[in-house]
């Protein structure tokens, strides 16, 4: 049985694995202001819990997603695994989508 609906999943996983890797790039931006050009670290006080908050929903997501869709335990490691590197979740969500991951299944008739 499917913890969400295949579409509504698929949706949610797109829209988490985006927003993590876009407020990954706003923390690296705020890091490379604090450490190189202005030594003020306002951009990582506001994208650090945003970051943290978009990487445990991704990784929530990703549970749940990879139940509904009844991945194998590598892919769903390999998920997991592309929260840790900038923008990886982007990868990973192409790669998903291109290979049916992210698909719904096919009634058989």
């Amino acid at each position: 049985m499917a913890v969400v609906s295949p579409s509504t999943g698929a949706r949610a996983f797109r829209a988490v694995a985006i927003a993590e890797a876009c407020s990954w790039a706003g923390l690296l931006f705020g890091m490379f202001f604090k450490y190189v050009v202005v030594f003020d670290d306002i951009g990582v006080k506001v994208f650090g819990p945003i970051h943290g908050a978009l990487f445990v929903a991704y990784v929530v997501v990703t549970l749940v997603v990879a139940r509904t869709f009844r991945w194998r335990l590598p892919v769903t490691i390999v998920a997991l695994v592309a929260s840790i590197p900038p923008l990886a979740t982007l990868w990973f969500e192409r790669r998903a989508h291109r290979r049916g991951l992210l698909a719904e299944p096919v009634a058989v008739a």
